[in-house]
């Protein structure tokens, strides 16, 4: 990451993240789409509403794993590679314990929020029992993405795929098994994913134990190494908080969808799957320039940082915008997938509509926050996000939305919010940027 040419090092970078976050997507889409054939709308709104309340918990575990990446890559820049075996036992540690505690806090709250969120009598039960199985299973899932985490720092991005890819193929079976087979609709879906995420962790948690560098991993110094914890701390939280309220907005605007009907929450769960897709196509592109540039910020070459930052945009940019569109083109095939019931599809149609063709914009405040993370700034495209696409969200729903009733005036809210915070984004960016390269001049 420290020399060369950059963008083949970054496509190459690139690819196996955002096959996996795709295969990851893909499987989960596969749940939906079981749950769909075998057992039916209710069931399907059941597993698809929870999706927010899912992410909320997910994203503040994910945003700490992404503190962990920057601060392992920031060693491996400054040539300090004698810090990274204590991080890395700090980060499976951390790994550990938070999806303990969040994966208790996920099974009480349940109920309570789902029931918050004015879920249908027909979806409530079902939609409970579904996300207290899940997070009975969030230490498994941390570790996974933890582990991966700590292998991206430099640069491994193959093995994280090969695990994933061996446990969903599993899950797929499982779902079968347990949906089509046993008919045990949710709980059958929820398990499958309980014992995937116990292959891919116990696989990642392998490899690390049989590393022979500063990565390896051994079980007996498993500890809370002070000064590493804190600067992941610094740089993860705010990237978790960030997600962890970007999801609460969502859980409102899964709300709004709700009191629109199962088959509502039906057609938008299966549509969301292809706004994930392409997602995590566009978080490829910025965990790529997230790890590149917090490598060399701390080999101190910003002229080599802000090379990094143009072709992110560029490729994010482009990428997202393909499969954006290509999606939205076989909406009408894609969505037969989910459900044959016309009405349902007709909600997911809308939504494509209205969403899916603009999210190519949401790289714009994406990928400049990853390079801000990457030189060390993380509160502040956390900020910018939380009030860009959160609180104007939920103003929107409550005033808008609210005057209007309409399911298309709802939707608009996501390609508003993208450029906004992109827009503020960009300005925030340049002006870090502009501040570290005069900071680092002094020095060279």
């Amino acid at each position: 990451m420290l020399n060369g040419p950059l963008l083949k090092k970054m496509i190459l970078f690139a690819i196996p993240i955002m096959i996996t976050s795709t295969l990851q997507q893909l499987f989960n889409a596969i749940d939906v789409a079981i749950i769909g054939q075998f057992a039916g709308p209710q069931a399907m709104a059941a597993v698809g509403s929870n999706g927010p309340i899912i992410n909320l918990v997910v994203n503040l575990l994910v945003g700490m794993s992404i503190g962990a990446n920057v601060v392992i890559a920031n060693y491996i820049g400054q040539g300090r590679r004698d810090r990274v075996n204590a991080t890395v036992h700090t980060t499976v540690l951390i790994a550990l314990a938070g999806g303990v505690f969040f994966g208790l806090v996920g099974i009480f709250i349940a109920w309570p929020i789902l029931n918050a969120m004015d879920s249908p009598p027909d979806v409530i039960y079902m939609a409970t029992r579904y996300l207290r199985i899940y997070f009975a299973g969030s230490p498994l899932m941390a570790l996974y993405n933890f582990g991966a985490s700590i292998l991206r720092s430099k640069g491994d991005t193959l093995r994280p795929l090969f695990c994933l890819a061996v446990a969903g193929v599993i899950k797929i079976g499982l779902n079968l098994l347990f949906v089509a087979v046993l008919h045990w609709d949710v709980t059958g879906v929820a398990v499958a994913t309980i014992i995937a995420n116990a292959i891919s962790s116990s696989m990642i948690i392998w490899i690390l134990t049989h590393e022979t560098d500063e990565f390896r991993l051994e079980i007996k110094k498993l500890k809370f190494y002070k000064e590493h914890l804190i600067r992941i701390i610094k740089i993860g939280l705010p990237s978790g908080i960030q997600g962890m309220v970007f999801s609460l907005s969502n859980i409102f605007i899964q709300a709004a969808v709700n009191g629109f009907g199962s088959e509502a929450i039906a057609g938008s769960s299966a549509a969301l799957n292809f706004e994930y897709f392409c997602y995590f196509v566009l978080n490829a592109f910025v965990q790529t320039t997230m790890t590149f540039t917090s490598q060399n910020y701390g080999a101190r070459n910003m002229a080599r940082c802000r090379k990094i930052w143009r072709l992110g945009m560029i490729m994010g940019c482009l990428a997202t915008l393909i499969f954006n569109l290509g999606f939205f083109a076989g909406r009408v095939a894609l969505i037969g997938l989910f459900t044959g019931v016309s009405s349902v599809a007709t909600w997911a149609y809308i939504r494509m509509q209205h969403v899916l063709v603009f999210q190519w914009i949401a790289n714009t405040y994406e990928i400049s926050g990853a390079a801000m993370r990457g030189m060390g700034h993380s509160t502040l495209p956390a900020a910018i996000t939380v009030l860009g696409t959160c609180v104007l969200r939920i103003a929107w729903i409550f005033t808008i939305f609210k005057d209007s009733g309409s399911f298309k005036m709802l939707m608009n809210i996501y390609p508003i919010t993208w450029a906004a915070t992109g827009v503020v984004t960009l300005i925030a960016y340049f002006i870090i940027r502009h501040k570290e390269e005069k900071e680092i001049g002094k020095y060279v």
